[in-house]
Parts: structure tokens; sequence; C-alpha cells
């Protein structure tokens, strides 16, 4: 196991290599210890007072050991990643590449999925009395609901709307409506779209890595990006499919600022980010991860209109049909503050949020955020230190949704489309197949003796 840790170094650099490897493992043990506080803590408050909400702090779960008809899938998927990712990540060609990420990662999530059975882990996931296919028929005239939809927010209001839908814009409800329209009703396809989509997130980050730093570093950050352990709640969750849109907003403002067609992909760009605010309140904070991308762009004027003009016809569209953005966000905070949330004490969840996380990126990230960090102290203008610079951008923003107390609990799944920005400072790693090990290792885990919530 030793040698498959370490890189192929001449003898001199064995001692280096390996002080840098017990570091690495240090930051592991590290962010291990911190989910084991946040769930022996946390146990103590809900056994105290029940103020958490949870079941299984710090994740909205429940202890449930079992197995699925994805086992074995999710086994099969995990042992071809380890032996042939790394190989197949150097050598394939560019696209097939993306494809065969697409395809894995796919895969993962599927099986993960089905380790609770079709019915549980997809067909009903997003049929629940908080999801979005509840209200489905309260949008038959989609321009009434939408002028009416603050309206509905508040929890004393009349037929007030089920918590994700409330707690979100339209938009997000619109998608599985639309769904619905063209013959796709029900949990199943809304599982299936949400999976589907959701697993192309890695190819918009890996495609942002190229651009911005080297491909070097975006094929060693595939692997990682296939097995993420958030793979767990990217399944039929809604936030996957935030997480893809946010992705390729961001990957297409990456090619603008770069010059590649910074005409089409500025304002494609600008489209999607639109559409990002009109999903989720939280995903503004993308506004961080566009800004560095900004800074790391050789182009970066030249796209900005076309950016700015797509991004503001979903906002005018929304508001031309009758629903105001900030009226909906305020009255959601006041929701937040009668008790749909608000009631979990922030003095836990400011840092048990981060722990959550570790389950959500694994031990390879926490390593490889080591290793980000060090390069982006150095300060040497490398493909490295740029890839450091996004990983930080990704940081600072969940940093930042994790202050604002708009997110105590349940951001296993909510942070999704930041964590996954995370994973290529995994690229920076030595010993690759070790650490893909542990990121398979905790993600089967969690899922076979958890019954997670999302």
């Amino acid at each position: 196991m030793t040698r498959d840790l370490l890189p192929d170094t001449g003898p001199d650099a064995l001692p280096d290599t390996r002080r840098d490897l017990r570091r690495d493992l240090y930051a592991a043990c590290a962010a291990a210890l911190l989910f084991v506080t946040a769930a022996l803590v946390g146990t103590a408050v809900e056994h105290r007072d029940g103020s958490l909400f949870v079941d299984w702090p710090p994740l909205l779960a429940d202890w449930y050991p079992h197995l699925g008809p994805g086992t074995p899938a999710a086994i099969a998927v995990a042992v071809a990643v380890v032996a042939y990712g790394p190989p197949l990540a150097a050598g394939l060609r560019w696209r097939r590449l993306l494809l065969t990420v697409w395809g894995a990662g796919t895969a993962w999530t599927f099986s993960l999925a089905l380790v609770d059975g079709w019915e549980r882990g997809i067909a009903r996931r997003l049929t629940t009395r908080y999801e979005y296919l509840q209200v489905i028929d309260r949008f038959h005239d989609i321009p009434a609901a939408l002028r009416d939809f603050t309206h509905h927010i508040l929890l004393d209001s009349p037929d007030h709307w089920p918590a994700h839908i409330a707690g979100h814009p339209p938009a997000a409800t619109l998608t599985f409506v639309y769904l619905d329209r063209i013959g796709l009703g029900g949990g199943a396809w809304a599982g299936v779209f949400v999976i589907i989509v959701g697993a192309t997130a890695a190819l918009a980050i890996l495609l942002t890595v190229r651009t911005l730093a080297d491909e070097k570093l975006a094929r060693r950050a595939a692997p990682f990006l296939v097995l993420a352990p958030g793979a767990v709640w990217l399944g039929t969750a809604a936030d996957g499919y935030f997480a893809a849109v946010a992705a390729w907003a961001v990957a297409l403002l990456a090619l603008a600022v770069t010059g590649h067609r910074p005409r089409w992909t500025g304002l494609a760009s600008g489209l999607l980010f639109g559409l990002l605010v009109y999903l989720s309140y939280g995903l503004t904070l993308f506004v961080v991860i566009a800004a560095a991308v900004l800074l790391l762009g050789s182009d970066r004027i030249r796209p900005l209109p076309f950016v700015l003009a797509g991004f503001l016809v979903v906002p005018i569209v929304f508001t031309a049909l009758g629903f105001s953005w900030w009226e909906a966000y305020d009255l959601l905070v006041t929701r937040y503050d009668q008790g749909a949330g608000g009631t979990r004490p922030q003095a836990y969840w400011v840092w048990a949020n981060l722990a959550c996380q570790v389950l959500v990126v694994g031990l390879a990230t926490a390593a490889g955020l080591r290793r980000t960090g060090v390069t982006l102290l150095r300060r040497d203008r490398t493909a490295a230190f740029r890839l450091g610079v996004l990983v930080l951008a990704a940081l600072v923003a969940l940093l930042a949704a994790d202050l604002s107390g708009m997110s105590k609990a349940e951001t296993e799944r909510i942070w999704l489309p930041f964590a996954l920005w995370l994973l290529p400072a995994c690229a920076l790693l030595t010993g690759v197949r070790g650490w893909l090990v542990a990121q398979a290792v905790l993600a089967l885990l969690v899922n076979h003796l958890l019954l997670t919530g999302w």
C-alpha cells in the first residue's frame, strides 16, 4: 500500500514525498475527528433538548444498516474506477474521457441510490410531503401561480407551500412542472432526470479546470469526480440538478473569458447564472466563484456585456410574470424565523455544517485542501496555483453560506453545488489509488449504514 501511495520519483525525493504524505494523512485525520466530534456533541444535544431536529447528527439520517439491489453494482463501479480510472483518465482522448466520466458518474450515483431500492431510493424521493412534485397541480395556470407565489410562503398563510417549494424561487418547481407537461411526470422520471443531469456537473468542472489551469490537472481530478462521496445525496435530490446548472454556468464563463467564442459562451453563461438565482436563493453566492473565473481569465472585458445581457433574461421574464424575487426572499427569512429551521442552534451548526462536508467531499479532499493551501502560499503562478484559486473561491462561498445562518442542517445536500468544486483539489495528491479507495469506502459505508433523508 505504501508503494501505491508514493509517486514515481528518485530516491532523493522520497523523504519529502513521505513527509507530504504524512501531512496529508494528518489533514484527513483532522477532518475525520471533526465529524466524530460533531456526531458525539450533536447526539448529546439532541438527546438533551431535541433542538437539532435530526435523528443522526450532524446528518439528516437514521441508523439503518442494510443492503440493496444497488450494492453489487456500487462495489463493481468503485473497483473499476480505482483499478482503471487513473490510467484511463491519463490516456483517453479528451472528449471520450468526458463521456466516460459522465457514464461512470451516472452509474455510481444510480447504484448508490439503488442500495435503498427503486421505490425508496429513486421513485419516491421527490414525492414526499416536502418536495416539488406535491404541488404540480397548483401550477396548471403558471402565470397565475407565479403572481400568487409569495402569498403562500409564510407558515401562517393559507395553503402555505411545502418546505422545498417555499424555500426556493419558482424555477425549481417549474422544472418539474414542465417535465410533467412533456409526459415525464411522477417521481421516477423526476429522479432519473436529476441523476442524469446532476452527473454532468463533473464534466463542467473538468472543463473549467482544463480551461483555467491545465488538462493534466483536470485528468488527475477526473476519477475523484466520478467517485464523489456526495453522490449519496446527488441521487434524486434536486440540488444535484442545481449543481449541474451552476457548474455549466461557470464552465461557459471560463470559456468566454479565455477567448472561446466569447459572445455565445458569455451569453449562455449569463442565461444559466440568471436561471441559477431563480432555482435557489443561496446559489447567488456563486458570484464568488464567478469572480475567481474572471480573475483567472485572459480576456475578462469583452464577454462581460454578453454575460450581463444573458443574466438579465430570466429575472426580467419572472418579474414580468408577477414574481418578486426580493419579496419572496424576505418572506422566506420570516418563515425561517417562524420555526422552519430557525430554531436550530447556530452555535452547533456553524461548525457541524462543515463536519457534514467531510462525508460529502471525502477524506481525500481534506488532504487535497491542505495541498491547495500550500500551493497558494507559494504564490507561484503555475497551473496548480490557478486551480488553487478556483478551489479557494468555492471554499469561501461555502463558508459565507455557513456564516449566514440560513443553512442549519441538511447541508449535505444543500451545499452540493459548492462542495463539488472542492474535489479538484484531489488532483494535487500523490498515491491516487489509495485516496480513491478511501473515497469509495466512505460513500459505501454511509449509504449502507445510514438511511439518508435525501
